[in-house]
């Protein structure tokens, strides 16, 4: 398969994640949390990373910078995809308390500060409000992530063998 293709693909995997992050906060009304907030702009991040690739084509040292961009992107998102995660692990009477909505610390709190709240997490973080097959959001997030972090490292050290499934 061509690098452009996988990066598509990639693009196309991202912007339907983030479609459905859309459709359960608009139309089911899950409120996201300032962890998923986090873990939707690592979506973002490694979706523009793969459109531009895409549109790019690189070659062999494109392919390992993109690589390396989708590596750190997805990297990111997947450590706070795992912050949750840790958050929804702790007992009840260890949880953070719950924080404001991230629309009012957006309104009120210097960037740096809402950005520090939102690294940390709250205790809306640790609510589980939504699973499927037995995973919440964030173990989904992080599934997603683990993948595309393995993606990048693939075209990180990718050696150029000709019989290579990501031969660009």
């Amino acid at each position: 398969m061509k690098a452009r293709a996988i990066f598509a693909c990639i693009f196309v995997t991202c912007a339907g994640l983030l479609g459905v992050a859309f459709y359960m906060e608009h139309v089911m009304g899950l409120e996201p949390c300032p962890l998923c907030w986090l873990q939707r702009f690592g979506f973002m991040g490694v979706g523009l990373v793969s459109l531009v690739a895409a549109l790019h084509g690189p070659g062999q040292l494109g392919l390992r910078v993109y690589g390396l961009l989708l590596t750190a992107t997805a990297g990111a998102g997947l450590s706070m995809a795992g912050r949750q995660l840790w958050l929804q692990s702790l007992p009840a009477d260890q949880v953070p308390a719950c924080g404001p909505s991230v629309e009012y610390m957006l309104e009120v709190l210097p960037m740096a500060e809402v950005l520090t709240t939102a690294l940390k997490g709250t205790g809306d973080c640790a609510t589980v409000v939504w699973r499927f097959l037995g995973l919440s959001i964030p173990g989904w997030s992080a599934m997603f992530f683990v993948v595309l972090v393995a993606l990048g490292l693939i075209m990180l050290f990718h050696r150029g063998r000709t019989k290579s499934w990501i031969a660009g």
